[in-house]
């Protein structure tokens, strides 16, 4: 339980950390931010185990990625 606890809070301080570095942030960085954080709960969630963390982190930054890249501006 407090692996899961620390992978967690480990990847939402690294996304808020990468987010603060950017001072306008486009769509597509915002979809991999939130895409990485969401994919990695999910994962640990599932799986239960590191890997099962990181692969859902990157799995999650992957399609945030390109949803962010798809969205259109009005």
């Amino acid at each position: 339980m407090l692996k899961k606890t620390m992978a967690i809070s480990t990847l939402a301080l690294a996304a808020l950390g990468l987010a603060g570095c950017a001072s306008h942030p486009t769509n597509r960085q915002i979809g991999t931010g939130v895409g990485a954080v969401a994919g990695g709960m999910v994962g640990s969630a599932l799986f239960g185990t590191t890997l099962g963390t990181v692969g859902g982190a990157a799995a999650g930054a992957l399609i945030g990625n390109e949803m962010g890249g798809n969205s259109r501006r009005r």
